[in-house]
């Protein structure tokens, strides 16, 4: 179902950043906010892991889409390790 909302644009812009800079569209974000929202089984309160709450630049979440930080296929990625010693 299509619908039109007004959305404030510092709240826009922010909603549009966390979309690009995790690799999602807008509409993506805000179905995934909503479900989120709406859902009381979805949410977690378990805190989420560093690596996980970190903002990253695009050109760094292209590689790491790509496996660039897994040294061997079937290894566990170099940034769950960053973010298991940060914890």
């Amino acid at each position: 179902m299509k619908t039109t909302i007004d959305i404030p644009e510092p709240l826009y812009r922010k909603a549009k950043i966390h979309a690009v800079e995790s690799g999602q569209t807008l509409k993506d974000v805000v179905l995934h906010a909503l479900v989120r929202e709406l859902d009381p089984g979805s949410r977690t309160d378990a805190p989420r892991k560093f690596w996980n709450r970190r903002k990253t630049r695009p050109a760094f979440a292209r590689l790491e889409r790509t496996g660039a930080f897994r040294p061997n296929p079937g290894d566990a990625d170099v940034t769950d390790l960053i973010s298991e010693d940060r914890e």
